[in-house]
C-alpha cells in the first residue's frame, strides 16, 4: 500500500467507508459510478470503464481485502468498497506466456488448483486467491494443459463439464482441474462479491 495513503490512515481514521462506486469486471477492468445531477426513480447506475494507466496502477496497488472477505481500495482514509463481477482476482499471463499475473500486476507463484465452471470458464487458486482467467489469454492457457496421455484437451474437459476432477500438467506443474458452479465460487472461496453497509452505517 502507498506511503502516503497509510499516513492518510493514521491522520483520517474514520472516514465513512463507499460502497456501490468501484466494480471489477471479468477481465479485470475497474469501472466508476457516474453521478447523476437527477437520477429518475429506480434508474440504474451507469459505469464507464477507468482508463487513466496512473489512476489505474494507483487503485491497483491500493486494492486489498478486510477480515469479512470484503475487497476495497484504500483511497487515502476512505475505503471504497469493490462490487466484483465475478471473483477478486482476474488472472493473466505474464510476458513470458509461463506463468501468471493479476489484474494489479502482482505475480501468482502457487498454483493450487484449476477449476471450470459451467460457462466454460476457467478459474485459478494461487497463494493470492481465487481468480478467473482473463477470456484474452484463455485460448492460449488452453494450448499449454497437458491433459492425461493419449487424451484431447477438448475431451478433457468435457469430462471436466460431466462433473469428473481430471489431472492435468500446466506450465510444468501437476494440478488438477475440478468442476465448480459459478454461484459456489464466492462462498467456496470467503468472498463477499456485493458488499454493502451494516445497518445504520453511513453510505457515501
Amino acid at each position: 500500500m502507498d506511503e502516503i495513503v497509510l499516513r492518510s490512515m493514521m491522520k483520517w481514521p474514520n472516514v465513512p467507508s463507499v460502497y456501490g462506486w468501484l466494480r471489477l469486471d471479468r477481465r479485470g477492468q475497474w469501472l466508476i459510478r457516474m453521478p447523476s445531477v437527477s437520477p429518475a426513480p429506480g434508474a440504474v447506475p451507469r459505469f464507464e470503464r477507468i482508463v487513466n494507466p496512473a489512476m489505474i496502477e494507483f487503485i491497483g496497488r491500493n486494492y486489498t481485502r478486510d477480515a469479512e472477505g470484503r475487497y476495497f481500495f484504500q483511497n487515502g482514509p476512505q475505503r471504497v468498497f469493490v462490487t466484483l463481477e465475478y471473483t477478486p482476482w482476474v488472472y493473466r499471463l505474464d510476458r513470458t506466456a509461463a506463468a501468471f499475473t493479476t489484474h494489479t500486476g502482482l505475480p501468482a507463484q502457487a498454483l493450487r488448483g484449476l477449476f471450470l465452471d459451467e460457462f466454460d470458464r476457467l478459474l485459478l487458486e494461487t497463494e493470492l486467491g481465487i481468480g478467473v482467467v482473463s477470456d484474452r489469454d484463455l485460448p492460449a492457457v488452453l494450448e499449454q494443459l497437458s491433459p492425461p496421455t493419449g487424451t484431447s484437451i477438448e475431451a478433457t474437459l468435457l469430462v471436466v463439464a460431466d462433473g469428473e476432477e481430471v489431472p492435468v500438467r500446466l506450465f510444468g506443474r501437476d494440478v488438477a482441474i475440478a468442476p465448480i458452479r459459478s454461484q459456489e465460487v464466492a462462498e467456496r472461496f470467503h468472498f463477499n462479491p456485493r458488499p454493502t453497509p451494516a445497518p445504520g452505517q453511513p453510505d457515501c
